[in-house]
């Protein structure tokens, strides 16, 4: 695996991380009934998620380079 396909791989488990600690905070604000801020941490996790995804999409396009290669 390449220096770049590790490092998305890792890029995507932090903000896999980041969003569950919002999806976390988002249910315990819920809990509370401060609804407004637990819709802002929902969509803050959204964000890490759609981050996370990418990583990982640019992951997988370097493996696809690198199984062409050889």
């Amino acid at each position: 695996m390449s220096k770049q396909s590790a490092e998305h791989h890792r890029k995507a488990a932090e903000d896999h991380d980041h969003a569950a600690k919002h999806h976390r905070a988002a249910a315990e604000h819920h809990e509370a009934g401060d609804h407004e801020r637990a819709g802002h941490q929902a969509h803050v996790a959204h964000g890490h998620q759609i981050q996370a995804s990418e990583h990982a999409e640019e992951a997988s396009k370097h493996h696809a380079n690198e199984h062409a290669q050889h």
